[in-house]
């Protein structure tokens, strides 16, 4: 028999059969838990499938799209595509050798491109065994630990080092736990509903679930998700640095690496909120295992609210966001942009906007702005305090419904300043209370329309508080209209 060997482009397998070979990687042991690679590996793919040039995919062009990095992006100093793709070459090599070593088909990507390559495996003399041998490989893998593609290694001081894992965070809220114990915190906030307040809201909202879903509510929701079974919910998963104290770090930007990974203390102390703590503290690991208490409360009311609609939604990372998700489900985003990347990314439209004067000043100092205030309208919110005690009294949040990528899919952003306006903002769009007062407001244009369509807007809604943490109500401040381009506004 012939020795196997990889074969170039030119003997790309068909279209469907490298489909199929994807769908049997991503599913594999080797990548079940590698979300990020799988996220990577899809993206490449596509774009290998669709005929792109190897040279046309740049570095900033797989940072923008496939990890939502901002447009200003810059790889010399972000790294985190060169760092993914020498790990997905590693995880690739890892999967032909034990889940993938009997697959017909095999994928790699070549040393100075960022496009997969598929090739039909010959299969060698000792074929019982199955192994794809090493030499044979050696050209789509990197020994380097983050090299460039086009300009070779870039040195140790920008390279990610995977060696180490920090302690068990227990205080933390651990994500998969968090997902676990969503459904249990619906029947928790279902019980705190009954707290007495003197909103509409507030006293509706218990009432709404108990006796079934309220048919505006359901008319609403039932239009956002239009003929889609399974809309996505994504929640935030700000990225920290954790010390061997437990300690955490805000890390706002940068290049980033799986959970428990070890950090590069060049990229730590340039990115982190505050560098000079961090030059002190030691060793540092990734860490983004913790989100919001507001935004698992707003988890439990959509997945309630779905689950009486007979919808199963998708519950996941904002991270973790593909441009699949958005083409094939309408996607819901808790959280603001100070802590969702995808909020960051795709909260394109409308007048209302999140802000920080300050990027390293985080806590309370964040603002909603108003492009356009209309009548008595602010042209900015700020989360309000006892002036005394300082203690946090109200809070705002937006309700913003948007259109999505494609035909038939719109994008849901429900976030506030602080996570109490999280929990406040998914309150108020899933309750009867909340209906009323948007279509009070809007008239006839929140109705939707005959075929369906969903009326596009942005609701800037006041969070009332007890303890600094216990939501009491939500009433509406205002409500714009989210006019596609180049209509003019009313």
């Amino acid at each position: 028999m012939e020795e196997e060997s990889v074969v170039d482009q030119s003997a790309m397998p068909p279209y469907e059969e490298c489909q199929r070979q994807l769908r049997r990687i991503l599913q594999s042991a080797t990548f079940r838990n590698s979300i990020t690679l799988q996220q990577l590996l899809q993206f490449l793919t596509v774009r290998a499938l669709e005929g792109s040039s190897s040279d046309a995919l740049k570095e900033y062009t797989i940072g923008v799209e496939a990890f939502g990095r901002p447009q200003d992006f810059d790889p010399k100093t972000d790294t985190i595509v060169r760092v993914q793709i020498h790990r997905l070459r590693q995880k690739l090599r890892e999967y032909y050798d034990s889940d993938g070593k009997h697959d017909p088909i095999v994928v790699g990507i070549p040393k100075g491109h960022y496009l997969p390559s598929f090739g039909p495996r010959q299969r060698a003399e000792d074929e019982d065994s199955g192994e794809i041998r090493n030499h044979e490989l050696d050209g789509f893998m990197d020994p380097a630990a983050s090299a460039h593609p086009d300009s070779g290694d870039v040195g140790p001081e920008t390279r990610l080092k995977k060696t180490g894992r920090g302690r068990p965070s227990w205080p933390g809220v651990v994500l998969v736990f968090s997902l676990m114990i969503a459904i249990f915190l619906l029947g928790l906030w279902i019980g705190t509903r009954n707290r007495t307040t003197d909103t509409e809201i507030q006293k509706t909202a218990a009432r709404d679930l108990r006796n079934g879903l309220d048919p505006a509510v359901k008319a609403f929701w039932a239009s956002f998700v239009g003929d889609d079974p399974t809309p996505v919910i994504a929640f935030p998963d700000a990225v920290f640095l954790l010390d061997n104290s437990n300690d955490l770090f805000r890390f706002r930007q940068g290049a980033s690496d799986d959970r428990g990974a070890l950090v590069d203390l060049h990229l730590a102390r340039q990115f982190a909120s505050n560098p000079s703590l961090v030059a002190q503290a030691g060793a540092l690991y990734y860490e983004n295992g913790y989100t919001g208490a507001g935004e698992l409360q707003g988890i439990g009311m959509l997945a309630g609210l779905f689950g009486q609609m007979g919808i199963r939604p998708i519950i996941k990372p904002s991270r973790d966001i593909t441009p699949v998700d958005l083409r094939q489900h309408s996607v819901i985003l808790l959280g603001s942009s100070f802590q969702n990347v995808a909020v960051a990314q795709l909260m394109n439209s409308g007048d209302f906007s999140f802000r920080n004067p300050d990027s390293r000043l985080e806590q309370w100092r964040a603002e909603i702005v108003n492009a356009r205030p209309e009548g008595q309208e602010a042209t900015t919110y700020r989360t309000e305090r006892d002036p005394a005690t300082r203690v946090l009294k109200a809070d705002y949040g937006i309700v913003s419904i948007q259109a999505g990528v494609v035909p038939g899919r719109h994008i849901a952003m429900l976030g506030g300043l602080d996570t109490t306006g999280t929990e406040g903002a998914t309150l108020f769009a899933t309750s009867k209370g909340g209906m009323d007062e948007m279509q009070k407001a809007l008239g006839a244009s929140f109705t939707p329309g005959p075929s369906g369509e969903m009326p596009l807007f942005q609701a800037l809604v006041r969070v009332r508080l007890e303890k600094g943490y216990e939501v009491l109500g939500s009433s509406l401040v205002s409500v714009h209209r989210i006019v596609p381009p180049g209509a003019q506004k009313p």
